[in-house]
């Protein structure tokens, strides 16, 4: 009887602890490492040059993106328009962050029909992604370098290394510029007022 009743209070005992593994803990929160994505947030311009290589002719290019975060701050959501030497168009690009890998996460989509993935890290004030594309039969590693000037600018370069080489050759440099909506909304009012100077 009484080891019965042994039996009977480890058998409620692991049902215990087993219910309290299952029941749930409550919504996930975002790792704390995506706070860092929150440099790219708003709105930014920028312009380069791609230089003349497996990519393309080069010459100058310029585009702006939209980035805001998704609902949760799990992931900072990138819209965005570009045009140069190589043509123009729109793309679509998601940042997170993988905590078990400890890297951050690049996907994009343009309307060219390019779709790039990389992975990321970041030191100081470097950003360095990585990752890979095919071109002609070979794979050609890809390495984007964001360095933070300040809160509102970086430079970007863009280095390809094609399989077999032992060297990263530059494709494209450039620098990015935030909008602020302080600066935005002055300018708007400087643009009125000499609209109102000119009637007058």
């Amino acid at each position: 009887m009484k080891s019965t009743s042994i039996l009977v209070c480890l058998v409620l005992l692991s049902f215990v602890a087993f219910a309290s593994a299952q029941a749930p803990q409550g919504p996930p929160k975002p790792a704390p490492e995506l706070e860092r994505l929150n440099y790219f947030a708003g709105n930014w311009s920028n312009e380069g040059d791609m230089k003349p290589g497996p990519m393309g002719p080069g010459g100058k290019f310029t585009g702006k993106d939209h980035n805001e975060w998704m609902a949760g701050k799990f992931f900072l959501l990138s819209h965005g328009t570009f045009g140069g030497a190589m043509g123009s168009g729109t793309e679509m690009a998601v940042m997170g962050y993988k905590p078990d890998d400890k890297v951050y996460t690049y996907d994009a989509y343009n309307s060219m029909g390019e779709a790039e993935h990389s992975t990321g890290t970041v030191s100081g004030d470097t950003w360095t992604w990585l990752g890979e594309q095919k071109m002609g039969g070979q794979t050609i590693k890809g390495r984007f370098t964001i360095k933070e000037l300040s809160p509102a600018s970086y430079s970007f370069k863009y280095e390809v290394e094609p399989q077999g080489a032992s060297q990263w050759a530059t494709v494209m440099e450039g620098k990015a510029t935030k909008a602020t909506g302080e600066a935005s909304g002055k300018e708007k009012k400087e643009g009125k007022k000499e609209g109102k100077e000119d009637k007058d």
